[in-house]
């Protein structure tokens, strides 16, 4: 039996018309499945816990969606049995699909999880923020605070920038939005501490992004370095005294050429957890979808726990 969990309104709806073509596919192959369709935010982690609760059996569990969709998912997974992942892109980002170099036809992300030939064993993240840090939210390819995160609230709440989606110009509009943040932002002081015994402090911070893949914000390379199966967190620290510098590095990001370690304006460091302390809240998110602002956030790496089909 395969479950698939479905946002039929993903990419603005391009996600419905995709599972109807595979929906016909799964009864003409005549495959085991049950469907179930998310209608509002919180339905696929809902679906999630609903079908791993108490369950030891083993379970295939597909996610048609975008990366919001993931995250999700995977937040409401109760790993009592041997469960596996299978993911059909139809997002707009797609970092998760991008990273694992997924195929771009859905039909061949359906014929990876109907026959699965390859899986690897995944890490993904652990974000705790709010007092006492009893918030908990897991995320599979990125999280952040500051200008990043204020970039994916801008999204989810603007009707203007999802109709943008429609079009097909979803890489472009993030990076409109970016710059448009960038304007706005006002940096902060802030520390982070890593691994629970070294701090470092900066004086302008616009953003930290803590990565277990390399890309957010649909193709956006600001770990490069990140491995999803090394057990750590790539954290980049994006701070600079001058803003108007820091434009090359939106750009670099962008066009995917940021690829050294070291560039004028960021910083990365790995470890397997991270506290991050502003002194002004800022937008958090976890793989795009907010968390609020906060000014505390917890962040640690979870080792290979996430075993999906490749």
């Amino acid at each position: 039996m395969y479950y698939f969990i479905v946002n039929p309104h993903s990419q603005n709806g391009r996600g419905g018309k995709i599972w109807k073509k595979l929906e016909k596919l799964l009864k003409d192959w005549q495959v085991d499945y049950q469907c179930f369709l998310t209608e509002k935010p919180g339905d696929a982690r809902n679906f999630a816990r609903c079908l791993t609760e108490g369950v030891k059996e083993p379970r295939i569990i597909a996610g048609v969606g975008g990366d919001g969709t993931v995250n999700e998912i995977l937040d409401g997974l109760l790993f009592c049995g041997p469960v596996t992942f299978g993911y059909i892109p139809t997002g707009t980002g797609n970092d998760l699909a991008r990273s694992l170099r997924f195929p771009k036809k859905p039909e061949k992300c359906l014929k990876r999880i109907l026959h699965p030939q390859y899986y690897k064993q995944l890490d993904y993240g652990v974000l705790s923020y709010g007092e006492d840090a009893v918030c908990h939210r897991r995320f599979c390819v990125s999280s952040g605070i500051g200008m990043d995160a204020a970039v994916c609230h801008n999204l989810l709440f603007s009707r203007q920038n999802r109709s943008f989606f429609g079009k097909h110009f979803g890489k472009l509009v993030y990076l409109f939005i970016g710059i448009k943040q960038l304007i706005l932002a006002k940096p902060t002081k802030g520390y982070l501490i890593l691994d629970g015994v070294r701090k470092v402090e900066f004086n302008h911070i616009y953003f930290v992004a803590v990565h277990i893949h390399p890309y957010e914000g649909g193709g956006f390379r600001f770990a490069p370095q990140a491995n999803p199966t090394d057990g750590k967190l790539t954290v980049s620290v994006v701070s600079h005294g001058s803003k108007r510098k820091l434009i090359p590095l939106l750009v670099s990001a962008y066009f995917g050429f940021r690829r050294k370690k070291h560039l004028k304006g960021i910083r990365s460091y790995e470890c397997r957890e991270v506290r991050i302390h502003t002194e002004q809240p800022m937008a958090v998110h976890a793989d795009g979808e907010s968390c609020m602002c906060q000014d505390d956030l917890q962040i640690q790496c979870i080792e290979k726990k996430l075993r999906m089909i490749i």
